[in-house]
């Protein structure tokens, strides 16, 4: 058996679903464009040889101009699959959740 040591640094996350929320675009201080919408994935999958229902509803940051194009008619229900990183987000008041920051983003409708 071959063995190989894992990148501690490996931080890759691709999810396919629909826009479930109306997106909100706004540009930083910096000029870099941002869009915020939330991805809802829905699908059965296979764990321990039985059927298992998967949902998950993840917010989306998508930075920079080579998304500003892609996303500026991005609507609810609009189908897509995005990969990128996930990162931690904490709020005004102190919880915190998951981020998904695209780095690619498909249309699958």
């Amino acid at each position: 058996m071959v063995q190989t040591q894992a990148d501690p640094y490996t931080n890759q996350f691709v999810l396919s679903g629909i826009v479930c929320k109306t997106p909100k675009y706004s540009q930083s201080p910096a000029g870099i464009a941002h869009c915020i919408f939330v991805l809802e994935h829905k699908s059965m999958q296979i764990e321990a040889d039985l059927n298992r229902n998967s949902y998950v509803r993840i917010q989306v940051v998508a930075s920079g101009d080579k998304f500003r194009s892609q996303l500026e008619h991005l609507y609810v229900g609009q189908g897509l699959q995005v990969r990128g990183f996930l990162n931690r987000h904490e709020s005004r008041n102190g919880l915190s959740q998951l981020v998904l920051h695209a780095q690619h983003i498909e249309r699958i409708n």
